[in-house]
């Protein structure tokens, strides 16, 4: 367990370095979305193809690997207790990721952390010849350990282990879990600082009446959740019914999302720079408005073309935009008498959060390990517990568990249980 969480740790670790002084050392000082705001108009389109070829070029080196490692092999891994995944196929792909993201495809970091984590967990597991429930344990270890180096949350780990991978708490999940989240957390920390990677933030609520307000926010964040999922899940099954083969794809995946970067630099990337920008109000309402549409397009093009990434942190700057544009026309309303915008921008992060994985608990605590304020819990479970509740009605999948049923696999519900069992044919 020790080795799973401080290699999930470490890579997690060296992901980021590499990213932040590859872009240094091509593009000069600043973050991708600077870069993109000094690039003129043919340069947004000529980078990100040259890195969509590039990262297809690495690719094709993970496809030598017969075993891999996505979102769904975890969870049938840990919730069955069997799956082969590969280690070094997923490193490749988290190089491929790397470069994708470099070119700005709107693909979030976090997928190819997790999906490290768990493949190393079943690595290791199978070089020492353990059993079943001992696999699971590691596998569960990892993929917590990468979540938590992923966004420096570590209760929010545990809980994404518990209420999206594992689908049931349980003491040999859930303990293993635990300790290599401390670890991994401790580690990442030690390497990249403390606080919450959005800054603190402060929050304030006026009056009691404007919980109100937030569940509101929270319907709105379960309606656009669930057209988000809608989205993806069209996009890539438009995308696997062409003709295609991968490098067309992601070559226009690369260009849609750079003529888009044109007009929005904003667009390219995980999120995480626009996304701290309008977390501190320094984000105009229009381009708020005009991120709220492009994003979710972006995120699409860049998935549907078979780029390795995930869509966890671009779905928290869709999210952040809804909860801003809330916030501002509720702030008209009520005459400024109100929590600031960034304040339900904030909750919305964590409530769009909610309606794409169908995990409340998960998502309001990630909300408040990001801000670092207990004054904001109520607003995000109230918020995060409307968005699912609207986002199950209108779309009964989770981002993963639409993976899951791609995979031929779905959750059994009944009292007292749930697991994971084959679809009828």
């Amino acid at each position: 367990m020790l080795l799973v969480a401080l290699g999930s740790a470490a890579f997690a670790i060296a992901f980021r370095a590499s990213a932040h002084h590859v872009s240094v050392l091509l593009f000069g000082p600043g973050s991708l979305l600077e870069v993109f705001r000094r690039l003129r108009w043919w340069e947004c389109l000529v980078l990100p193809l040259a890195s969509g070829a590039l990262a297809w070029g690495v690719l094709r080196l993970a496809t030598r690997f017969k075993a891999s490692a996505s979102v769904g092999e975890v969870m049938e891994a840990v919730a069955i207790g069997r799956g082969k995944m590969s280690a070094p196929a997923t490193a490749f792909k988290a190089l491929a990721s790397l470069i994708a993201m470099g070119g700005g495809a709107s693909i979030g970091r976090e997928g190819p952390l997790i999906q490290f984590g768990g493949a190393l967990g079943s690595s290791l597991s199978r070089w020492f010849a353990l059993d079943d429930k001992q696999h699971r344990a590691l596998v569960a270890a990892g993929t917590a350990a990468g979540f938590a180096a992923a966004y420096n949350t570590p209760l929010a780990a545990m809980l994404f282990m518990v209420e999206v991978v594992a689908g049931v708490i349980t003491l040999d999940v859930l303990i293993p879990s635990a300790v290599a989240t401390a670890l991994a957390t401790t580690l990442t920390r030690l390497a990249i600082g403390e606080g919450p990677i959005y800054g603190v933030r402060t929050f304030r609520l006026v009056s009691e009446v404007e919980l109100l307000g937030f569940a509101l926010l929270g319907v709105l964040a379960g309606v656009v959740g669930a057209g988000f999922i809608k989205l993806l899940e069209r996009g890539e099954r438009t995308a696997e019914h062409s003709r295609l083969s991968l490098l067309p794809k992601i070559l226009l995946g690369a260009l849609a999302v750079g003529a888009m970067a044109i007009a929005l630099p904003e667009v390219v990337g995980n999120g995480f720079e626009p996304l701290s920008e309008l977390l501190s109000g320094k984000m105009p309402l229009l381009v708020i408005l005009a991120l709220l549409v492009a994003k979710p397009l972006a995120t699409t093009f860049s998935v549907s073309a078979g780029l390795p990434g995930g869509v966890f942190t671009p779905a928290l700057l869709i999210g952040a935009c809804v909860g801003a544009l809330f916030g501002s026309g509720l702030e008209v309303i009520a005459g400024g008498h109100i929590a600031p915008a960034t304040a339900y921008a904030l909750v919305g992060l964590a409530a769009l959060c909610a309606a794409t994985t169908h995990a409340p608990i998960m998502a309001a605590v990630l909300g408040f390990e990001l801000s670092g304020d207990y004054a904001i819990v109520l607003p995000l479970v109230l918020a995060c517990a409307c968005a699912v509740w609207v986002s199950e009605r209108l779309q009964p999948n989770s981002l993963y568990e639409t993976e899951l049923r791609r995979r031929g696999l779905s959750w059994h519900e009944a009292p007292g249980e749930r697991r994971l069992v084959k679809d009828s044919p």
